[in-house]
């Protein structure tokens, strides 16, 4: 069983208070090991203030406009899903890549179990497809939950965040409840979407040296989350596999995991197919 980590919340105003009371109702509900010490504070802490304290205990940050942000001496760490919203509107196969390799419709539903930031996820709905999103990480399950919470208010988000459905778990519990639940079929997903955490050099061309360095909030990531090892691949890549339907016909019910353009593939495993522009890799694995 997890710990309870302590979290000391700061906000900016009183009238939050009952927006709080929702998020920590929304801590239960998802069962989140977290617990939240509040604090009124006039604005945010400078990041010099946030090296000064050490961030301890950890702290987050709720500005007037109910955004909730993770403090970490390595920046700061939120989701911001509106920032992504022309991205969201105007995504398609030819823009998207991962919609490319992921051949959705309106009618599929996909796992994306390795949520993260849940950027991935949102174009993965905005093709009209049922999105479920796993995150192991509470805090970063926390940060999800508060980011739908928040854009649900916003009457052009409200169809699109619908089709989230999020959980704060791993792939190995989530594989375990859905075959408990469904002790003679397979779960109906159509996709199974991996975007594993790899090391930071992962980025770079293995000859030239060169490439993309991860922003703040990755690397704020990479402090509490460590790169999967081999074998925790396998076992990653077999869990995914198993929660696809059973429709051995339809090569479009497949898992994609994307990677750097240059790392090796998920478990040294050769794909069924891939897709790749200047920066990431999508491979396929048909079942």
């Amino acid at each position: 069983m997890t710990a309870t980590a302590e979290f000391l919340l700061n906000y900016a105003d009183e009238g939050q208070k009952a927006y709080i009371d929702a998020l920590i109702i929304a801590i239960a509900k998802h069962q989140l090991p977290i617990h939240f010490v509040l604090k009124k504070i006039e604005k945010k802490p400078s990041q010099k203030q946030q090296l000064a304290i050490d961030l301890k205990p950890p702290q987050l940050w709720l500005d007037k406009a109910n955004k909730l942000t993770w403090l970490t001496p390595q920046g700061e760490v939120t989701p911001s899903w509106d920032k992504l919203q022309k991205r969201v509107v105007t995504a398609g196969r030819k823009s998207e890549l991962v919609l490319q390799a992921a051949k959705i419709t309106s009618s599929s539903h996909v796992l994306d179990a390795t949520a993260g930031f849940g950027h991935d996820a949102l174009i993965l709905a905005s093709s009209g497809a049922c999105v479920t999103l796993l995150e192991k990480l509470p805090i970063m399950a926390l940060l999800l939950i508060a980011e739908q919470f928040r854009m649900s208010h916003e009457k052009n988000w409200q169809k699109l965040l619908a089709r989230l459905q999020i959980y704060g778990m791993d792939l190995q519990n989530f594989y375990q409840s859905q075959h408990q639940q469904n002790a003679n079929n397979k779960a109906d997903f159509d996709v199974v979407y991996l975007d594993p955490m790899f090391p930071e050099d992962s980025y770079l061309d293995s000859k030239s040296g060169r490439g993309a360095q991860v922003n703040k909030r990755m690397q704020a990531l990479h402090h509490i989350a460590q790169a999967p090892t081999l074998a925790e691949e396998s076992e990653l890549l077999a869990k995914a596999k198993g929660l696809l339907a059973i429709n051995t016909a339809d090569k479009t019910r497949r898992v994609i995991v994307k990677r750097p353009k240059q790392a090796p593939f998920l478990a040294q495993v050769t794909p069924d197919d891939s897709w790749q522009n200047d920066a990431v890799r999508f491979d396929a694995y048909f079942v």
